[in-house]
């Protein structure tokens, strides 16, 4: 009788309601305390059979774990993680000594799920031609992160095709074993050869590496290198990549054990019809060994900035900065870093430009210095504008016509902030002036006076801006941190090509300038890069 009220307590407590007759404290207590006793028994026995499972599961990986797992462990990577690295080692594809500890660390703060992604990524690419695999998996890394943001802040993803076609296995691996060179495979580039088998000469100077434009996207050395061998012999073919799409940038660097072959590179190839309806652009390369740094304190000197980089980067021999001629002292809040070798300074902004490393506690920008164009002797023959910069404010175009007009007779003068455009009638007129006048006082400063450079291409020069712009924009996106990019979240996500963002014109020395049309003050208008020259401003405000 006892037993079925307790029952009937129990049913109508789960029913939300207290048993007729008996006191609600009672029942309830009777049926926590069976409720209780049979969820222990019931956590019990679940317990045991979730700790037998793990315990198997455990007791299975230990047997197919390598040497090297208690190591990640050690390390500190997350379980998953390590377990997933060490699935990769006993593939064969990676061994645990050819990770740096760069990988490991960039590995063990990597979000779980994220570095899973990266080591799935890793272990279906073809690593066949990839020299430094540590290296590749930092490059896998730093692109799931660029997606990862990108698709945060709604970013559209790159167009890419349903399948990247790759290159023909079976003609690289003819290629190489008929050359004897080598291919090293990373996730921005591609690297044929450098130097050739048995080379005793010294390394190609200026003048023997080409660059080799529109590239179709799914093209690979493998068609590339048979074209270029016509010219001459190839030190080494650089043929650059994207690892946000998989498929080549479009463009690539040959350079040539000689002059003489990239001349005929360019003779031959320019122009050349690769596909039906494809043409290459090809010419004579440039290396650039110069960087541009936003955002330095305006205090710092010359001298200052050099000693400051030269510590964080090696090859640096110059800097070149643009103080106001009115105050020597200060220069304008960016410099220009020029280094020994390319190669020095692709590694010097590799280094300055993770955005961990502060100058003077400043968080500086880093990019490529804009490519400057050398007219040939038959152009720089026919000019007769001299550029003359380093002009204080107190100098007026009368003045300077007056100074100028003493070597011949000038057409007209434009000045324009602290440089100027000399115009002469004729060329000696011109020549003279520039040899009279160069280094000496007007005003209460020493000019420079030299031969103004013709403008080069409209198109190529909108090519460059907008390139400019897309890495200023990216450089955005990647550091959304940066000290003055706060006051830019209007802009962050517009396209280069907006017109907005296309008002944003930056300076353009010493060819034709473009008229400022934005309201930024024109002082803001000498900064090169037109996202640095708009944060300066809301800064100044």
């Amino acid at each position: 009788m006892r037993a079925a009220t307790v029952t009937a307590a129990a049913s109508d407590s789960q029913a939300g309601r207290p048993s007729a007759g008996t006191p609600e404290k009672r029942v309830v207590g009777v049926s926590s305390r069976i409720f209780r006793s049979r969820s222990s028994k019931m956590a019990e026995g679940n317990g045991e059979l979730l700790d037998d499972i793990n315990q198997k599961a455990d007791d299975r990986g230990d047997g197919e774990r390598t040497e090297d797992y208690p190591k990640l462990l050690e390390y500190g990577l997350d379980k998953k993680v390590a377990g997933k690295l060490d699935e990769i080692y006993k593939t064969g594809k990676l061994a645990h000594a050819e990770l740096d500890e760069r990988a490991l660390d960039a590995l063990k703060e990597f979000p779980v799920e994220g570095a899973l992604n990266v080591l799935g990524q890793f272990l279906e690419s073809n690593l066949e031609h990839v020299s430094n695999k540590s290296a590749y998996l930092c490059g896998v890394m730093k692109t799931y992160r660029q997606k990862s943001r990108a698709s945060q802040q709604g970013v559209p993803a790159p167009a890419t095709a349903v399948q990247v076609k790759g290159p023909d296995e079976d003609k690289i691996k003819k290629i190489l074993e008929r050359t004897g060179y080598t291919l090293d495979v990373t996730t921005g580039q591609r690297k044929y050869g450098g130097p050739p088998p048995d080379w005793e000469g010294n390394v190609p100077g200026n003048g023997c590496e080409v660059f080799c434009g529109k590239i179709p996207k799914d093209m690979y050395e493998d068609e590339l290198i048979p074209l270029f061998e016509n010219c001459g012999t190839i030190w080494d073919l650089r043929l650059m990549m994207d690892p946000m799409t998989g498929t080549n940038r479009g463009y690539a660097f040959v350079t040539f054990t000689n002059r003489d072959a990239a001349v005929n590179a360019v003779r031959q190839l320019d122009n050349h019809e690769i596909k039906p309806g494809k043409c290459l652009k090809i010419n004579i390369s440039v290396p650039n060994l110069r960087l541009f740094v936003g955002n330095i304190p305006k205090s710092k000197g010359k001298d200052e900035i050099l000693e400051e980089f030269g510590k964080l980067t090696a090859g640096l021999y110059e800097v070149i900065i643009y103080s106001s001629p009115d105050d020597k002292k200060k220069n304008r809040g960016f410099c220009f870093l020029e280094y020994e070798s390319h190669k020095a300074a692709s590694l010097a902004k590799r280094r300055l430009g993770t955005g961990r490393i502060k100058v003077w506690g400043c968080d500086i920008i880093v990019d490529w210095a804009d490519p400057q164009e050398e007219p040939d002797e038959q152009t720089m023959s026919k000019v007769k504008v001299l550029y003359v910069r380093n002009l204080t404010q107190d100098v007026t175009e009368e003045k300077l016509k007056e100074q100028f007009e003493q070597y011949g007779k000038v057409e007209r003068v434009k000045k324009i902030k602290d440089y100027a455009f000399i115009h002469f009638e004729d060329r000696d007129s011109a020549v003279e002036a520039m040899r009279g006048l160069n280094g000496k006082e007007i005003g209460a400063s020493n000019i420079e006076v030299s031969l103004a450079k013709p403008p080069s291409d409209k198109k190529k020069k909108e090519e460059i801006l907008r390139a400019r712009e897309r890495r200023m924009m990216q450089m955005m996106q990647a550091r959304p941190g940066l000290v003055g990019f706060e006051t830019l979240s209007p802009y962050r996500n517009l396209s280069p090509t907006h017109p907005s963002m296309m008002s944003l014109t930056p300076m353009r020395l010493p060819g034709a300038r473009m008229p400022l049309r934005t309201p930024i003050p024109r002082e803001y208008a000498n900064v090169k890069h037109p996202v640095y020259c708009l944060m300066l401003y809301h800064r100044s405000r």
